[in-house]
C-alpha cells in the first residue's frame, strides 16, 4: 500500500479545524470530543489499513448532544452521503427493513467504502426483557454480525433469481405474442428507475443511475447471468472501512436520569454524581439488555457524558441572549442590552439539569424573545434604536427603557409562579422535615449536606436533603435509616405527634428496604446468616426474619428521636432559616450548625464518604475496624 503523506496531512489539518469548530459549537463537552476526535483519526487518515470497522459508543441522559455531535461531525467531515442514521427496534411495524444490509443499500452504503453510520438510541432494541429472558427476535439480526467482524451477508439470491428469471419470462412473452402478429411491441424494453437501483444495489455495480436506466433488460439479463457466475455478488460486504456509532440512554447507569423534573437540584451536584459513572457500570447496564456475547461486541471505546455543570447553562444562556441581541441589530437595526437579571430569570426557569440543554431553548423563546417582540415594534414605531430589557424580582416585571420610554410587562416565571405557590406552613412543615434529616446526617457523618430545599417547583408542595454519596457498610447502613427516620420524627419534636404529616411515606418506604437489605440480603443481624433473596433453587421463608426487621426498625426510631431531642435547639434554628429561605447551601448549614457546638465539614460534589480502611490495613489507624472513629 501507498502512503500518501500529503494527504494524511492534509487530512490531519482539517481535523484539528473539525474539532475546534465542534468545541466552539458545544459546551461542556470538550473532553468528549477530544476523545471522540482520537478514536476516529485512524478510521479518517488511513482507512485502507483497517481489517474492522471503528466502533464508538456514546452515553449519557437526554439532552447532553449525542446525536447532534455525530451529526455536526459529519457535516464538517463532509459525509452527508456517505452517513446513514438508524433506530432499531424489536416492534414490528416500526422500520420498513428486516435488515441492517437493506437500510445500507437503500442508503448507497452497502459497498464497503468508507461510510459513518449512527446506531441511535440503541437502548430500544435490547434483546432481554426485564426478568434477564431472552426476546424473540426475527429483525436486524445482521446488526451483531456487523459488530463482530464488521461484514454483512448480503443474503439476496433468490432475489436476483426472481429479477433474472422474471425479465427472461418478459422476453419470451414479447416473442410469443410477436409470432401472433401483435405490432407496436417494444422487443427491448428499457430498464425502469427502480428496477436499476435494486439491481444495481444488490450486485454492488458501480455504475450510474443514468447507465442503469438506459441498459435493455436483455443486456442486464446477460450482466446478472455474468455477475452470477463469479459468485462475487453473494460474497458479505466488508465495512472495515466503517465508523460506526453507537448512541444510548442508559437511566440505570445513571441513577438520577429519572429526575427529570427537578429543577432546584445544583446543576454541579447533578453532575458530580455522573461524572462517577464508569464503563464498569455502562456494561452492567448492557448485560441487562442484551446478552453477555452481544455486550462484548459493543468494544470497549466508550464515551460517557455528565450532565452539564451550573457554568455550562450560564454560558449557554449567554450565548442565547447574544444571538438574539445579533440578530436583533441586523434585522431591525436595534442596539440591545439585556441585564443579569433576564439571565437569572431564565436560568431559575428554564435549567432542569436531567433534561439537559433543550429546555434552556424553549425558556429563551419564552422569556426573552416572545416579550421583545412587543419592545422591538414600540422601538420601530417611535423611531428608538436602542432598547435595555432588565427584570424587577420585587414587583415581577420585565421592563424596557426603549430611548427615553419605558415600558413594563408583568411577568413571574413558570417554574417561579410554582415555587410561589407554597403556603407559608406548608413550607414551616417541609422546613422541619428536612432540617430534621439533615441534623441527623451532620451528627452521623460529620458532613452538611449538600443542599437543603423546602421550596420547590413542583405542583405538590416538597422538599429534599442532598446528600453525599456514602459507602454502605454495616455502619452507614444503620445510620441512612436513623437519617432517613429523622425527617418524620423531627416533625413530632416541634409540632407534636399528632400534627406530624405524611411526608414520611417515602421515607418508610426506603427504610424498609435497608432494613431487609440489611438483615435478609447482607447478613449484619446475627441471628439470621443466610441470604432470604435468593431469586431461584431453594426458597426461604422471608417470613421468619420479618419480626427481627420490625424490631430493628422500632428499636432505630427510638435512637433517632434521642439524638434529635438532644439537638433540639439546633433543629429549630436550622428550621427557622430553612423555612425564611426556602434553600440553604452546605456553608451555611455548616455554620448554623457550629454555633450549637456540631462541627461538620464541607466537602464538595461528588465526595465519597468511606471508612479509613488503607491507614486501617497499613496500621496507622489504631481505631479497630469493628468500632470505627466514623466516615473519612
Amino acid at each position: 500500500m501507498t502512503v500518501d503523506f500529503p494527504l494524511i496531512e492534509q487530512r490531519k489539518q482539517h481535523l484539528d479545524y473539525v474539532k475546534a469548530e465542534l468545541k466552539a459549537y458545544f459546551i461542556g463537552i470538550d473532553s468528549i470530543i477530544d476523545d471522540l476526535m482520537d478514536y476516529i483519526q485512524v478510521w479518517y487518515l488511513l482507512p485502507d489499513v483497517l481489517n474492522r470497522p471503528v466502533i464508538v459508543n456514546l452515553w449519557g441522559m437526554t439532552g447532553v448532544g449525542k446525536t447532534d455531535l455525530i451529526r455536526q461531525l459529519v457535516r464538517l467531515l463532509d459525509y452527508q452521503d456517505r452517513f446513514v442514521e438508524i433506530e432499531l427496534s424489536n416492534i414490528d411495524g416500526t422500520n420498513w427493513s428486516n435488515s441492517v444490509s437493506q437500510i445500507f443499500g437503500r442508503n448507497g452504503i452497502n459497498d464497503g467504502k468508507p461510510a459513518i453510520v449512527l446506531f441511535d438510541e440503541i437502548q430500544r432494541f435490547n434483546t432481554l426483557d426485564t426478568e434477564g429472558k431472552p426476546l424473540p427476535q426475527t429483525k436486524f439480526m445482521d446488526f451483531w454480525e456487523l459488530l463482530s467482524d464488521g461484514k454483512l451477508s448480503k443474503r439476496e439470491k433468490d432475489d436476483l433469481d426472481y429479477y433474472i428469471t422474471s425479465m427472461m419470462f418478459s422476453q419470451k412473452d414479447i416473442q410469443k405474442r410477436k409470432k401472433k402478429g401483435e405490432e407496436n411491441l417494444d422487443e427491448n424494453p428499457l430498464m425502469d428507475f427502480w428496477q436499476a437501483n435494486e439491481l444495481r444495489r444488490m450486485m454492488n455495480l458501480d455504475m450510474s443511475m443514468d447507465e442503469m436506466t438506459d441498459m435493455s433488460q436483455q443486456d442486464m439479463v446477460k450482466l446478472m447471468l455474468k455477475e452470477k457466475s463469479k459468485k462475487k455478488i453473494y460474497e458479505p460486504i466488508s465495512h472495515a472501512k466503517s465508523l460506526i456509532i453507537i448512541s444510548g440512554n442508559l437511566d440505570d447507569a445513571f441513577t438520577m436520569a429519572n429526575q427529570t423534573s427537578e429543577t432546584d437540584v445544583d446543576a454541579d451536584i447533578f453532575q458530580a454524581f455522573t461524572r462517577k459513572v464508569t464503563v464498569v457500570d455502562i456494561k452492567n447496564s448492557l448485560s441487562r439488555k442484551f446478552r453477555p456475547e452481544q455486550v462484548a461486541r459493543f468494544g470497549n471505546i466508550h464515551l460517557i457524558y455528565t450532565s452539564l455543570r451550573r457554568a455550562d447553562f450560564e454560558l449557554l444562556i449567554a450565548r442565547e441572549i447574544e444571538r438574539v441581541v445579533h440578530i436583533t441589530a441586523e434585522k431591525f437595526g436595534i442596539s440591545l442590552q439585556v441585564s443579569g437579571a433576564i439571565a437569572a430569570l431564565i436560568y431559575r426557569n428554564g435549567v432542569f439539569p436531567v433534561q439537559g440543554v433543550r429546555p434552556v431553548f424553549s425558556s429563551v423563546i419564552d422569556i426573552l424573545e416572545s416579550n421583545l417582540s412587543k419592545f422591538v415594534f414600540q422601538a420601530l414605531t417611535n423611531g428608538q434604536t436602542t432598547i435595555a430589557i432588565d427584570y424587577d424580582l420585587e414587583h415581577r416585571e420585565i421592563r424596557a427603557q426603549i430611548g427615553a420610554d419605558k415600558l413594563r410587562v408583568p411577568y413571574v416565571g413558570r417554574i417561579d409562579k410554582i415555587r410561589n405557590s407554597n403556603l407559608e406552613d406548608t413550607v414551616a412543615n417541609i422546613s422541619v422535615h428536612e432540617a430534621g434529616h439533615a441534623v441527623v446526617y451532620m451528627l452521623l457523618t460529620g458532613l452538611a449536606p449538600l443542599q437543603l430545599k423546602s421550596k420547590l417547583a413542583s405542583s405538590y408542595a416538597g422538599g429534599f436533603t442532598f446528600p453525599h454519596q456514602i459507602h454502605e457498610t454495616r455502619e452507614t447502613l444503620v445510620n441512612k435509616i436513623k437519617i432517613y427516620l429523622a425527617g418524620g420524627l423531627a416533625e413530632e419534636v416541634v409540632f407534636g405527634r399528632e400534627h406530624a404529616s405524611i411526608g414520611r411515606i417515602n421515607d418508610r418506604v426506603e427504610v424498609t428496604q435497608m432494613a431487609v437489605d440489611y438483615v435478609r440480603r447482607y447478613g449484619f443481624d446475627e441471628e439470621f446468616q443466610a441470604n432470604y433473596t435468593l431469586e431461584f433453587g431453594y426458597v426461604m421463608d422471608k417470613a421468619v426474619t420479618d419480626a427481627d426487621i420490625e424490631k430493628m426498625i422500632t428499636r432505630l426510631v427510638g435512637q433517632t428521636n434521642e439524638l434529635l431531642l438532644m439537638n433540639r435547639t439546633l433543629l429549630h434554628e436550622l428550621s427557622l432559616e430553612l423555612a425564611a429561605h426556602g434553600s440553604l447551601e452546605a456553608p451555611a448549614v455548616a455554620a448554623i450548625a457550629t454555633r450549637h457546638g456540631v462541627n461538620v465539614s464541607v466537602r464538595e460534589e461528588g465526595f465519597l464518604a468511606i471508612y479509613g480502611y488503607d491507614k486501617a490495613l497499613r496500621g496507622t489507624n489504631k481505631t479497630h475496624p469493628d468500632n470505627p472513629v466514623g466516615i473519612q
